[in-house]
């Protein structure tokens, strides 16, 4: 295949809250999962099937293919095929999903973004305060199974670039830096929770790269995540005999800034430079993906001089924009590819973001407001 150009369907068939609040009004949760369990099974169900028949369509696939993007990365939840009341199955939207992916000559990489009782403790894994899926050998297996079933299902499929594992699961020193119980709605089912060790993860990965490469014909590629530890998998791929698989990584700008006094072209500069360098050693040993990244940044959202018009103001952040935007690509153009995150946070693109950094994770803002470019896209490799 040709270098991975890519973005995500977040927010799709797993709900992140920070991306579309609207769909948590007057409902105190965090998370799908306590969405599920605080609100009316009946109005559960009608809120998800609204959500999901209108946040993706056909058209967005036309869209991708149109922006010069050849793959998506869908993020499922466990419950994908339902059974597991009372969350809510969505197989029949990953069926659309790969029609119309064939439909627009495109790729998909189905990823496992959630586990029962959860790998990362934050929304994007279902659960929010809690990280306990490690510990319990039932759903341990229930997740191969889950995995072993989308081989069956779409292993055959022209549209099906790969299955990616596990979405990131979290590091002890990410645990760490980032508490997981800030927001849990119950910390006696929050107790116990905790990082996901590389031991339980190198053997996990080698039961489910068994699994699925017993199913999949060998063009369809198996991915792992780094499980934020992208220096610790230099051996391990071609030790254990893998073959055709990735490893994905994620980078965010963002997240550096937390441990940054202050934000500067040239403190980004080093950062991606140094994840240039990691890109570089770790492909010695097995191909890379960036399967998450985001232009979102303080240094183009600062509104600066507080008597600036809005009009030089966003001049001013639009060069700034595009200016991490190229830094970022040529930092990932030695990597095998990478997606964007997300394609979009609202469906109605004239909508106002309730937070207006929120733009910058919207892919097709990023495009409509001239931040990242279709030329641009093509042109780094």
């Amino acid at each position: 295949m040709e270098t991975i150009r890519g973005t995500n369907l977040g927010n799709w068939l797993v709900l992140e809250k920070w991306m579309k609040p609207d769909l948590f009004e007057g409902c105190e949760a965090e998370d799908e999962t306590y969405l599920a369990r605080k609100m009316p099974a009946g109005q559960f169900k009608a809120l998800l099937k609204e959500h999901r028949e209108s946040y993706i369509s056909e058209k967005d696939f036309q869209t991708i293919r149109d922006f010069g993007l050849n793959i998506v990365r869908l993020p499922l939840p466990y419950h994908v095929f339902g059974g597991r009341p009372p969350l809510v199955s969505c197989i029949e939207y990953v069926d659309k999903a790969m029609d119309w992916a064939e439909q627009y000559g495109l790729k998909v990489l189905l990823n496992l973004h959630t586990v029962p009782g959860s790998q990362n403790g934050y929304d994007k894994g279902g659960l929010t305060g809690v990280c306990k899926w490690r510990e319990n050998p039932e759903e341990v297996e229930y997740a191969l199974t889950v995995l072993e079933r989308l081989a069956k299902r779409y292993g055959t499929r022209k549209g099906l670039f790969g299955i990616e594992v596990l979405n990131e699961p979290i590091s002890f020193i990410v645990c760490k830096t980032v508490p997981l119980t800030g927001k849990t709605a119950d910390k006696e089912e929050a107790k116990g929770s905790g990082y996901v060790p590389l031991s339980f993860l190198k053997k996990f990965y080698k039961e489910a790269y068994r699994r699925l490469r017993a199913i999949l014909p060998e063009d369809k590629t198996i991915v792992f995540h780094d499980g934020f530890r992208l220096m610790s998998w230099n051996h391990f791929f071609k030790k254990n005999g893998f073959q055709n698989t990735m490893l994905d990584t994620h980078f965010y700008i963002f997240s550096m800034e937390n441990f940054v006094p202050f934000a500067s072209p040239r403190i980004y500069q080093i950062y991606l430079a140094v994840c240039r360098w990691r890109i570089r050693h770790v492909q010695k040993a097995v191909p890379l993906i960036v399967g998450e990244w985001c232009i979102c940044n303080k240094y183009a959202d600062r509104m600066g001089d507080s008597v600036m018009g809005l009009r030089e103001y966003r001049v001013r952040q639009r060069k700034k924009y595009r200016l991490i935007a190229k830094m970022e690509l040529k930092s990932f153009a030695e990597a095998r590819g990478w997606f964007y995150w997300n394609y979009q946070l609202l469906r109605d693109r004239e909508a106002a973001m309730d937070q207006s950094w929120k733009e910058s994770w919207d892919l097709c803002r990023c495009m409509r407001h001239g931040w990242i470019t279709k030329k641009m896209i093509a042109d780094i490799r």
